[in-house]
C-alpha cells in the first residue's frame, strides 16, 4: 500500500458503523462562547439543582446570580479581557463560581493542582502571567512561600457553602485535610490586595460587564501538561475547543444521556482537564446535577452514588481497581448507572474483567488529552471492547503513524497515535517550538502527534501500548512498559508495579520493575519468583532484569504510576 492508501484507511472512518443508530459521524460547531452557553443554560434550567455540596444544594438560578456578582467584583477590581487569573481550589461551588465569573469578566483561567508545592506554584503563576489568584484558605501558605507578587488574592473556605460543620466533618478525608492545614490569620486581610470571596459576592450586584468574544482565538483556560522532561507547558484551550468538545460528546451518546436529566458524581479534580472539561463544564452546559466531592474518598463516592442516584460515572483506572475489591462497592447497583467511563490512563484488562465480574456492569474506556480538550475516543455504548480505548467520536479522525517519521502505517501495525478534530488545541502558551513538535500539517490539515503508541484493528477500534517516551530499548528491541506492568499486576500477590528502562551501555536499557506486594506477601515473594512468573508470559527480552520491592510507587495526582519520577530517582 502507498502512503496515501494508508492515510485513506483511517480517513474512511471504519469505526462509524459502531455508532448508535441516528448518530451522525460529523458535527457542526456552534460559534458560541462558553459564557453565552452558560447564560442560556442557567436561564433554561434556573429552577433545577446545579450542584450538591455535602448536602448543600445550589440551583442554577443561585449559581448564575453568584457568578454574575463575582464577575462584577472582578471587573471593579480592574480585571480586563485577556488577564490571567489562577485558581488554587478543591472541588467546590467556589471553583465553578470563580471559573465562570472570571470568564464573564473576560479573563483567562489557569487552575493549579492543590498538591503543588511552592516552587511549582511559582512556575505556573509566572509562566502563565497570572496576576491574581482565587485560593482556598488552607492552601494559601504555599502561594505566600512562592514569593510571587500578585495584584490581588481572593481567599475562600470550604465551609462557606456547607449547611454546617457537622455535615462538613462527615467526610473523614476533609476532616483530616483541615486538621493538618491551618487557615491564614485574620490579619492577612488587612494587607492591600487581599479579599474574602464571600465579601465580594455580598458586596457587588449581579451586573457583569458585556464582553465580546472571538471564540476561535480567545482563551478559556491554560491547563498545564507535560512535565515528563523539562517544565510543564500551558495548553491553550479556546472557546471554540470547548464548543467542539461539547458537540462531540452530545453527538456520540445520542439519546443515552439527556440534557437536564443526568446526575454526575463530580469527584475528579476540576483543576485537571478531565474534571474541568468533561465533568464540570459538561455538567454546567448540559443542565446536569453535579454532586461535588472535594477529595476522592471511596466512601463519599459510593455514598453519593447511592443517595443521589448517579446516572453517569466518570472515573479513572486506579479507582476502578480499588473499588473492584472494596467490600462496600456492592452498596451501589452499578447496572442502573447509564454509563461508566474510564479515562486519564490505560485501563488494565484485569481491572476491566474483574470489575464486570464483581458488578455486572461494563466500563466504557476512553481516551483524551489536555491537547484535545479531554475528548477524543471512547468505546461505543453497548459495543465496548475490553482492552480497547474505543473509537474516534463524531467529527474526529485518528490514525497510526511512524513514531519517528511522518508516514501512516497500515491497519494492525503499532505506531504513534495521531489525531485531528475541532477539539484539538492551537498550541502551547508562548512555546512555538514545542507546538511545532506536536502539530503536524498534512495536505492542509492539522494532525496532533499524541506521543501515545497504539494500533487500530480492522473494525476501527484503537488499542493503547504505551507512551512513546516510556518505550524501553533493549538491544534494539522495543519493550512497552505498560505491557510488562500488566503481566506483573496479574500476579495475585502484586498490588502495584511500575516499569522503567535503566541505561546500560552494553544493551541500551535494562528493564527494571518496581513492585508493591500485597501486605501478606511481603518477605515471602522473591525476585526469582517474579522472574519465573513473567517467563512464558513475556518474551525473554521483556522479562524484568532488575526488581525492586517498595511499600508504594510514586503516583501522579490523578492516580497514574509516575514513571517520570521513577526515572528521575534512578538517575
Amino acid at each position: 500500500m502507498t502512503q496515501d492508501d494508508n492515510k485513506a484507511q483511517y480517513e474512511a472512518r471504519p469505526w462509524i458503523k459502531w455508532y448508535l443508530p441516528g448518530v451522525s459521524p460529523d458535527i457542526t460547531v456552534e460559534e458560541k462562547s462558553v459564557v453565552d452557553t452558560f447564560n442560556e443554560n442557567t436561564e433554561k434550567w434556573k429552577d433545577k439543582t446545579a450542584v450538591v455540596f455535602y448536602g448543600r444544594k445550589v440551583s442554577y438560578r443561585e449559581l448564575r446570580d453568584q457568578v454574575d456578582r463575582f464577575a462584577t467584583a472582578l471587573h471593579d477590581l480592574g480585571v480586563k479581557k485577556g488577564d490571567k487569573i489562577a485558581l488554587l481550589l478543591l472541588n467546590s461551588p467556589q471553583f465553578i463560581i470563580a471559573y465562570m465569573g472570571a470568564l464573564k469578566a473576560g479573563a483567562t483561567l489557569t487552575a493549579i493542582s492543590p498538591v503543588y508545592v511552592s516552587s511549582e506554584i511559582k512556575y505556573q503563576l509566572e509562566d502563565s502571567g497570572a496576576r491574581m489568584i482565587v485560593c482556598l484558605d488552607i492552601l494559601y501558605d504555599n502561594v505566600e512561600k512562592s514569593g510571587v507578587k500578585l495584584d490581588a488574592v481572593i481567599l475562600t473556605s470550604i465551609s462557606e457553602y456547607l449547611p454546617g460543620m457537622k455535615k462538613f466533618l462527615g467526610s473523614s478525608v476533609l476532616r483530616a485535610v483541615y486538621q493538618k492545614m491551618a487557615a491564614p490569620p485574620v490579619e492577612l486581610f488587612e494587607r492591600e490586595g487581599f479579599y474574602r470571596f464571600q465579601d465580594l459576592i455580598k458586596k457587588y450586584p449581579p451586573n457583569p460587564p458585556k464582553i465580546e468574544f472571538n471564540i476561535r482565538e480567545d482563551i478559556v483556560t491554560l491547563p498545564y501538561t507535560g512535565g515528563t522532561t523539562g517544565k510543564p507547558k500551558g495548553a491553550v484551550i479556546t472557546h471554540y475547543n470547548f464548543a467542539a468538545a461539547r458537540e462531540i460528546a452530545d453527538g456520540f451518546w445520542g439519546d443515552i444521556v439527556q440534557e437536564g436529566k443526568e446526575t454526575v458524581i463530580a469527584y475528579l479534580p476540576f483543576y485537571h482537564i478531565y474534571g474541568q472539561a468533561v465533568v464540570m463544564m459538561g455538567g454546567m452546559t448540559e443542565g446536569y446535577t453535579s454532586i461535588l466531592i472535594t477529595t476522592p474518598d471511596p466512601d463519599d463516592i459510593l455514598g453519593a452514588l447511592e443517595n443521589y442516584k448517579g446516572t453517569i460515572f466518570y472515573s479513572v483506572p486506579a479507582l476502578y481497581e480499588y473499588l473492584k475489591d472494596y467490600e462496600k462497592t456492592t452498596r451501589v447497583n452499578w447496572k442502573k448507572i447509564k454509563v461508566l467511563i474510564s479515562g486519564a490512563d490505560a485501563l488494565l484488562e484485569d481491572t476491566a474483567r474483574g470489575w464486570e465480574k464483581r458488578t455486572g456492569a461494563r466500563i466504557h474506556e476512553g481516551w483524551g488529552m489536555t491537547e484535545t480538550t479531554s475528548t477524543g475516543m471512547v468505546n461505543p455504548y453497548g459495543r465496548a471492547k475490553i482492552g480497547s480505548f474505543g473509537v474516534p467520536m463524531p467529527g474526529c479522525v485518528a490514525g497510526i503513524m511512524e513514531p519517528e517519521g511522518t508516514k501512516f502505517l497500515p491497519v494492525g501495525e503499532t505506531g504513534e497515535l495521531v489525531f485531528k478534530g475541532p477539539n484539538v488545541f492551537p498550541g502551547y502558551w508562548e512555546k512555538p517550538e514545542e507546538t511545532k513538535e506536536v502539530l503536524l500539517e498534512i495536505d492542509g490539515e492539522t494532525w496532533l502527534r499524541t506521543g501515545d503508541l497504539a494500533r487500530m484493528d480492522e473494525e476501527g477500534y484503537f488499542y493503547f501500548f504505551d507512551r512513546k517516551k516510556d518505550m524501553i530499548k533493549y538491544k534494539g528491541l522495543q519493550v512497552f512498559a505498560r505491557e510488562v506492568e500488566e503481566v506483573l499486576t496479574s500476579h495475585p500477590q502484586i498490588r502495584e508495579a511500575g516499569v522503567i528502562g535503566v541505561p546500560d551501555p552494553e544493551v541500551g536499557e535494562r528493564v527494571k520493575a518496581i513492585v508493591v506486594l500485597e501486605s501478606e506477601a511481603r518477605g515471602k515473594v522473591s525476585e526469582e519468583d517474579i522472574t519465573k512468573y513473567c517467563t512464558g508470559k513475556l518474551a525473554g527480552y521483556m522479562v524484568p532484569k532488575i526488581i525492586e520491592f517498595r511499600g508504594e510507587v510514586p503516583k501522579t495526582d490523578i492516580g497514574k504510576v509516575s514513571r517520570r519520577e521513577l526515572r528521575e530517582e534512578e538517575l
